[in-house]
C-alpha cells in the first residue's frame, strides 16, 4: 500500500510516536507552499554545492574540481606535446597535413538537474513530514545553492499522471519557477489509485537523459520505489558522463514495524490489520527495506554515484549538511 497509512492499535494506548503527521496538516508536515521554499534561500548557504569532493564512506563518487571539461568547441590549433590524443581534429589533420588538435573552452558553470519523484508512495509519514515534502524542500535548497554558485537549473518533477519538465536556465528567476512547479504540482491535491510499476520512473529517465548535457550535476529525490533494471539501465548511463547524487527519502516504519499490537492500517481508501507480534512478520519487513536500500548503495558504488540516506523524523538540513560535506582539495 503506498500513501499515508494512519495506525490504530487495539490492545495497548498509541504510541506518540505513530501519532498520524496528517494531524499537522500545515505548511512544512504534509504540503509545501511557494512562500516557504522561497524562504530556504538563507539556509542555502549552509549547503554549498561549489567545487568539491564529497565525503562519505558509502560513496564512490567525486564532484569535478572544474564542473566538468567544458564541451564547447573554441578552435583548431598545431598539435602540442602532452595534448590529449582523443581530442585529434582528424579532418584538419588530412587537410593540412600537420597534426592538429580541437581546444574547448572551459565551461566553469555548469548545469544541474533536479528529479524530484511526487509518486503516491512519496506521500506518506509516520514522522516528522512527508517524503514529498522534504524532498521538495531539499530541491528548493539545492536550487538556491546552485544559482548562488553561478550554475544553471533545471529539472523534472513528476507523478503517476503528470511530468513537469523545466530547461536548465540561470539566475534567481530560474528557481522561482521551478520553486512554483514544486508547490502547485497536481499531485499535492490529485492522488489518483493508479498501478506505476516501474514505468513512471522509466520514462521519467529517458526525459531525464535527453535534458542532460555532459557534465551536468544531477540529483535525484526519491523513495526509488519500483527501481527496477531499466530505471538502474537508464541512471548507469547518465552516470558516465554526469555527477549523480541519490537522495534515499524513507520513514522509521518503512525500516522496522512499531511495537507488538494489532494495528489498523488504511490509506484512505483501503484497510488492513496487522499483527507486529508476528516475528516472522516484522523481520520479513525489515528484510525488505534492507535489501531496497543495500541494492541501491551497491548501485552508487559500482557506477560511482553518490548516495545520501534522508529520514522523515531527521533534520533536512543538519542531513545535507553533514552528508553533502564539501571538502576543497
Amino acid at each position: 500500500m503506498s500513501g499515508f497509512l494512519a495506525f490504530k492499535n487495539y490492545f495497548t494506548r498509541p504510541s506518540p510516536q505513530l501519532n498520524p503527521v496528517i494531524k499537522d496538516s500545515g505548511d512544512g508536515f504534509v504540503r509545501v507552499s511557494t512562500k516557504s521554499l522561497i524562504e530556504l534561500r538563507r539556509q542555502a548557504e549552509q549547503v554549498p554545492l561549489n567545487a568539491i569532493k564529497i565525503m562519505a564512506p558509502q560513496s564512490g563518487a567525486y564532484l569535478s574540481p572544474f564542473k566538468g571539461r567544458g564541451m564547447d568547441f573554441e578552435e583548431s590549433r598545431m598539435y602540442q606535446p602532452g595534448d590529449d590524443i582523443r581530442n585529434m581534429d582528424w579532418r584538419v589533420t588530412a587537410r593540412t597535413g600537420a597534426p592538429h588538435t580541437k581546444v574547448f573552452r572551459d565551461e566553469r558553470e555548469r548545469s544541474v538537474l533536479m528529479w524530484v519523484d511526487y509518486r503516491r508512495p512519496m506521500f506518506f509519514a509516520t514522522q516528522g513530514a512527508f517524503k514529498s515534502v522534504l524532498a521538495a524542500r531539499a530541491a528548493a535548497l539545492l536550487s538556491w545553492s546552485a544559482i548562488q554558485h553561478g550554475d544553471r537549473l533545471g529539472g523534472l518533477i513528476f507523478s503517476e499522471q503528470q511530468h513537469e519538465e523545466l530547461r536548465p536556465q540561470r539566475g534567481d528567476k530560474a528557481v522561482l519557477h521551478f520553486i512554483k512547479k514544486l508547490a502547485q504540482h497536481p499531485a499535492w491535491t490529485e492522488q489518483k489509485n493508479t498501478p506505476d510499476e516501474n514505468g513512471t520512473v522509466v520514462q521519467s529517465l529517458i526525459r531525464l537523459r535527453r535534458v542532460a548535457k555532459p557534465g551536468s550535476l544531477i540529483i535525484l529525490f526519491s523513495d526509488f520505489h519500483h527501481f527496477g533494471a531499466e530505471a538502474e539501465s537508464h541512471l548507469i548511463q547518465l552516470s558516465r558522463h554526469n555527477d549523480v547524487i541519490m537522495l534515499f527519502f524513507h520513514d522509521p516504519l518503512e525500516s522496522q514495524l512499531p511495537p507488538d499490537g494489532l494495528y489498523q492500517i488504511s490509506n484512505g481508501q483501503q484497510s488492513m490489520a496487522l499483527n507486529t507480534a508476528d516475528a516472522d512478520v516484522c523481520t520479513a519487513h525489515q528484510q525488505k527495506f534492507q535489501q531496497h536500500q543495500d541494492n541501491l548503495k551497491t548501485l552508487c558504488r559500482r557506477y560511482g554515484l553518490f548516495f545520501l540516506s534522508c529520514s522523515t523524523n531527521a533534520s533536512l538540513e543538519q542531513t545535507l549538511q553533514h552528508g553533502l560535506r564539501l571538502k576543497r582539495k
